[in-house]
């Protein structure tokens, strides 16, 4: 039995997103191949949280490799848009700081049904512990119509343009 959605789905409105994807280009650096977010619907500020989307194209870059002859979504794409989507929040809301969010880690990820070319990806993202300047950890779930199609909990970290790996 999957958990009860972060944000209801009835109410999404996706002729009127709250942002755009010239908006979110404003705020996420990911472009070309790796831009994984066609709309943010909804921002929650009160509940720290919120719902975006993914319009899965044909032309995805991982359709001739994953699977030939049945292009499925790849898991790991799946959680660079949750990524994404936690992303937005952190950085647009200055929740942790940092020039960007990175991945510090994902838990208990399952994924339910599959995700193929022509559907749409429904995301939705919640902070649930905050620890300034560290992490972030957030909550997050996909669905396609009312099917939830994956969910985990991921942890996000500032990362800085001037930061020196030795």
């Amino acid at each position: 039995m999957p958990p009860p959605s972060l944000f209801p789905l009835d109410p999404l409105d996706f002729d009127n997103p709250e942002f755009d994807l010239e908006e979110i280009r404003k705020v996420n650096p990911q472009r070309h191949q790796m831009e994984q977010l066609t709309a943010v619907l909804m921002v929650d500020e009160d509940a720290r949280g919120l719902v975006g989307y993914k319009d899965v194209s044909n032309d995805e870059f991982w359709i001739t490799g994953h699977m030939p002859g049945f292009p499925l979504m790849p898991g790991v794409v799946m959680c660079e848009c949750a990524a994404q989507l936690a992303g937005f929040f952190a950085r647009k809301y200055n929740v942790l700081g940092g020039d960007y969010l990175g991945f510090g880690g994902m838990n208990d990820v399952k994924f339910r049904y599959p995700v193929f070319p022509g559907e749409r990806l429904v995301l939705m993202a919640q902070v649930t512990k905050v620890r300034p300047q560290r992490r972030a950890e957030f909550d997050f779930q996909g669905f396609v119509g009312d099917r939830m199609v994956f969910c985990g909990t991921m942890v996000g970290v500032p990362i800085n343009r001037n930061q020196q790996i030795d």
